[in-house]
């Protein structure tokens, strides 16, 4: 499916030899409630190398999306260290953190989150005018040449809202290629898809890890979990089982 993939190579931060891509060490998540503190999260601990390809599974609640907010970025541990591509990103402001969140990850959610007013090659280039990555004519032949590894270089002009589910699928892995991020973080990204256009993305998955991507990815799919190199269970907030493949 990727004939040109080669050409989106990461290229991460420099890490030690040896060193993981994601560090997690002993993060805990507590939310106040009216009954009292909740622990979503209870001293997870967890490592995560480059070019691996990396399924999360585990029960509504269990902390799946907590665990993935705090890679992220977008929520921030009550203790522990995160360090991701090299950085204590646990350290970082709001503004700092959204700017290495722009460089350094890939972010694809169940629901596309494609803005519905701006055209497929709009949403792909949008990543790259943020954080400025890129001269405009570069952005515009970047986001094309994506487009065109993931098959929708034929809509490229066309309004999220005149593809179907999996072409939005597919535009939302591009921009989440736009600025070459070394890791992809994927929340439920088959959720909505049948099962057919499902295992494509899966497949364009495994062809990023193989170019040397490095992916984390929530999912409810049994089987694709089976397909991975290693399945993290999470259960009440902690990992419960591991499997390395």
């Amino acid at each position: 499916m990727l004939d040109r993939l080669k050409k989106a190579r990461s290229a991460p931060e420099k890490i030690e030899k040896n060193q993981p891509l994601i560090k997690l060490d002993g993060v805990k998540k507590a939310y106040s409630t009216p009954a009292g503190d909740f622990l979503a999260l209870k001293e997870i601990s967890l490592e995560i190398n480059q070019k691996e390809f990396v399924a999360v599974i585990g029960k509504s609640g269990s902390g799946k999306s907590t665990l993935i907010n705090m890679i992220t970025g977008i929520d921030r541990p009550t203790l522990g260290q995160i360090f991701v591509a090299g950085t204590a990103i646990h350290q970082l402001n709001e503004g700092q953190m959204a700017q290495w969140r722009g460089r350094h990850l890939g972010i694809i959610f169940q629901f596309f989150q494609l803005l519905p007013t701006l055209s497929i090659i709009e949403n792909v280039i949008l990543p790259m005018d943020l954080c400025h990555k890129y001269a405009p004519q570069e952005r515009l032949d970047r986001a094309m040449h994506l487009l065109t590894q993931v098959e929708m270089a034929d809509h490229a002009n066309k309004l999220p809202s005149k593809v179907s589910g999996g072409q939005q699928q597919r535009a939302a892995i591009a921009r989440s290629l736009a600025n070459d991020p070394p890791i992809i973080i994927a929340d439920e990204p088959t959720g909505n898809l049948d099962s057919k256009t499902a295992e494509a993305v899966f497949n364009l998955f495994a062809d990023l890890v193989d170019n040397g991507k490095t992916i984390l990815m929530v999912t409810h799919d049994a089987d694709q979990a089976e397909r991975v190199n290693r399945t993290i269970v999470i259960a009440d907030g902690q990992i419960v089982e591991e499997n390395q493949r």
